[in-house]
């Protein structure tokens, strides 16, 4: 079978955005495989930082002069900005508040909000296959609250034997009257998969929050929290073309108590917020949903061209893998192992023919693969050209 064909249009409309990246058109040797852990800046995002620091750098909320002010409205705006890039078309009725990234986003909500939500008997679903950071802060939550007499039951996500897809029939058995909480995952971070979110929300009915890691799909999908129906999006900046060190929550502010981060609030990422905000700004302009179709087009090219090479194993969902496949596509993410070399092995190897990939095992939960793994995770400035090399270095070392 012939690798997938992706149409001229898209491959002119990639090559003008591609030639904004001076990091990545500075380097034509190189290919930059490992956007899932952070995504490289188009120059509009560079301009945006360095005007904002030339220009109108200062405090936000903090002063009364003209650069504190144009700052103060920089925060606000990009708070509305947000929400429009998330599709929220009631956003009197909802919250957007700035952290340091998803990580740190979870964590606020894990911290501030959930133990003031939760009573001595309920339960919250937890995805102990997804990554790390939407694992860790649900147990500190339960722990905490146990500390003050508080037994939160913790109920494992189910999933799909094989293919690390949500077994939304299984969580509907298990989920309950006391089921409160639901953590989950947009994007999975190793298998690629679009998780099905819309399915959660009809398994756990419709009075449990439903929390969203949303780290791989903003930037690099349309997300609308209208359609998804979630009570939580959390996501981070610099996988959206913006600065590393910020990110936001969204809230929608109906279930349970309204969310605010706990403490004293300190002096907000001010550059990185400006960087976010031109991020967005970029991505609307460019059409996500193009970025999504190109992204998706270049991961089938790559799974379709492994699926010829016998050596490799594909992580995730094997229905996906063919190019007149009937299911839904990975997002841009395909990983892989072969079974003769390690994973830090192949991925200095390929970074020896100058691919740039993550090999490790991605800070998946215990519940998750054991195995370490290369990632090619993808955005708009890779090359059709790119994915082709790869396969053919991957097929010499069968």
């Amino acid at each position: 079978m012939t690798a997938p064909a992706i149409r001229d249009d898209l491959r002119q409309w990639q090559q003008a955005l591609r030639a904004q990246f001076p990091i990545v058109t500075g380097h034509p040797e190189l290919a930059y495989l490992d956007s899932a852990a952070t995504a490289q800046k188009p120059q509009a995002v560079l301009d945006a930082v360095q005007t904002y620091l030339t220009t109108s750098n200062a405090n936000a909320a903090r002063g009364t002069y003209t650069w504190a002010n144009r700052t103060t409205e920089l925060v606000e705006r990009t708070r509305e900005r947000v929400a429009r890039f998330l599709g929220d078309h009631q956003p009197e009725r909802s919250a957007v508040h700035f952290t340091s990234g998803t990580t740190e986003g979870l964590r606020t909500i894990a911290r501030d909000w959930l133990p003031g939500f939760l009573r001595d008997g309920d339960e919250i679903v937890v995805p102990e296959a997804d990554h790390q950071a939407n694992i860790e802060p649900w147990r500190e939550a339960q722990r905490l609250l146990a500390r003050e007499g508080v037994h939160v039951r913790v109920v494992p996500m189910p999933y799909q034997s094989g293919s690390g897809d949500y077994d939304h029939r299984a969580l509907a058995e298990r989920a309950g009257p006391r089921t409160r909480f639901v953590a989950t995952t947009h994007v999975h971070h190793v298998y690629g998969g679009d998780m099905n979110v819309q399915r959660i929300r009809r398994a756990v009915g419709p009075d449990a929050v439903i929390c969203l890691d949303a780290a791989q799909s903003v930037g690099h999908l349309p997300v609308s929290v209208a359609e998804l129906d979630v009570d939580f999006v959390v996501f981070s900046g610099h996988k959206a073309l913006a600065l590393p060190g910020t990110g936001a929550v969204w809230a929608r502010q109906e279930r349970g108590p309204g969310f605010t981060p706990g403490g004293w609030s300190g002096t907000p990422n001010t550059v990185g917020i400006a960087s976010l905000e031109a991020a967005l700004d970029w991505l609307d302009a460019a059409g996500v949903e193009r970025v999504e179709r190109w992204t998706v087009a270049l991961a089938a090219r790559l799974t379709e061209g492994l699926r010829r090479l016998d050596a490799y194993e594909i992580l995730g969902c094997p229905l996906s893998l063919a190019a007149d496949s009937t299911v839904q596509r990975r997002q841009g993410i395909v990983t892989l192992r072969h079974p003769a070399i390690d994973s830090g092995d192949l991925g200095f190897i390929l970074f020896s023919h100058g691919f740039m990939v993550r090999s490790d095992n991605h800070c998946q939960g215990e519940a998750g693969e054991r195995t370490g793994s290369v990632r090619v995770s993808l955005h708009v400035y890779n090359t059709v050209e790119e994915i082709d090399r790869l396969l053919s270095v991957l097929a010499s070392l069968q």
